[in-house]
């Protein structure tokens, strides 16, 4: 008996890439379709611009990869959406001095998003993407869990996906190393050269994203006072969307002392610089939460906290907040740079067990 179709969301990188096989050797009927979040591709002519360098959206390895394996493919154009729902909020964010993760934002309002509602309009129950993680049932129901490969592990910009859409989801490659990813990619042909994975935001291009938030909004540059932690003036600034939490490069302020941003504050456009040792915080607050366990908001619970995707988690006291809809985070050992803005995802052990956006501190 045929197994069911499935809808997978194919952007020409080698991780959906080999989704697709291994689906295709699982007896699935795959339908394959790329969501064209940024730019488009010139495929009707050459381009200098190597694979890696064109976004996140490389239709043409795509479109190999299907032909290959002899499954349907399309391109579907949610520009708008992925304007409307992550730049704008990238640019907003930014604005009012915290620092987003727009990757977080994009699978949550976009891609999944989409690929869910474009199932239901075919009538098919199961989609799929290339994304390291995989699913696992708790006492708490059905839920995400790191990948097999932790140096790959995705699961900090999954943990917002509504947990109604675990049943229908697949994660492929979730449940094996990257290295076996490429033996994959190289038998499919694919052109290991051009197939490096890209460190940067997609739609801002050789990292650069003062000169996007300007091009976006001209007004974000928006200078005001550099103070130091007693409120004297250090100097001038760029506006505060150029500053966030740990940094020190870039100041173009001299006072015989090392210093950091500490905090931004958009009420009074002012940044505030400090020592190294004011960097670090015992806690903060989360909001705008997503949560796989519902026992988080009730009670306090041993967690350990992830609240970079590039850093380890480290171990934490979840507490309900005064605040409703809000927890309190209390590290173990205090923590540097505390960024508002970003996410800060909770785990037991390999589980997922929710998380949600890091809030200004009463301080700021």
């Amino acid at each position: 008996m045929s197994r069911p179709t499935i809808l997978l969301g194919m952007s020409g990188g080698v991780d959906s890439s080999v989704a697709a096989a291994l689906l295709v050797r699982q007896g699935y009927a795959v339908q394959g379709v790329t969501l064209q979040v940024w730019e488009p591709e010139e495929t009707d002519q050459p381009s200098s611009k190597k694979w890696q360098e064109r976004g996140c959206c490389k239709i043409g390895i795509a479109k190999y990869v299907a032909q290959r394996l002899g499954i349907s493919y399309e391109v579907v154009d949610t520009r708008d959406d992925f304007r409307d729902s992550v730049i704008a909020d990238f640019v907003r964010a930014y604005k009012e001095g915290i620092t987003p993760n727009p990757c977080v934002r994009c699978n949550e309002r976009v891609k999944i998003r989409r690929l869910i509602e474009l199932a239901d309009s075919r009538g098919i129950e199961f989609v799929a993407t290339g994304h390291y993680v995989r699913l696992a049932r708790t006492d708490a129901g059905l839920t995400l869990q790191r990948a097999v490969d932790l140096k790959k592990d995705q699961s900090y910009f999954l943990y917002r996906l509504n947990p109604a859409w675990l049943p229908r989801l697949l994660f492929p490659i979730g449940t094996i190393q990257k290295s076996d990813v490429w033996r994959e990619a190289e038998a499919l042909g694919l052109p290991a050269d051009e197939m490096k994975e890209s460190q940067e935001i997609c739609f801002v291009s050789q990292g650069d994203y003062r000169a996007f938030l300007e091009r976006e909004d001209p007004a974000i540059r928006n200078p005001g006072q550099f103070l130091d932690q007693e409120g004297r003036s250090l100097g001038r600034h760029d506006g505060i969307a150029f500053y966030t939490p740990g940094q020190r490069r870039g100041l173009g302020v001299a006072t015989g002392s090392r210093l950091y941003v500490r905090t931004v504050h958009p009420a009074t456009n002012t940044v505030v610089l400090g020592p190294e040792e004011s960097l670090y915080r015992e806690g903060c607050d989360v909001g705008d939460l997503n949560l796989f366990d519902p026992s988080l908001s009730q009670r306090s619970t041993d967690v350990q906290v992830k609240m970079r995707y590039a850093t380890p988690a480290v171990p934490a006291i979840l507490s309900p907040s005064d605040e409703a809809s809000t927890l309190s985070v209390r590290f173990l050992e205090p923590q540097r740079a505390i960024c508002p803005g970003q996410s800060a995802v909770f785990y037991r052990g390999d589980h997922v067990l929710g998380g949600g956006i890091i809030q200004p501190a009463s301080d700021q």
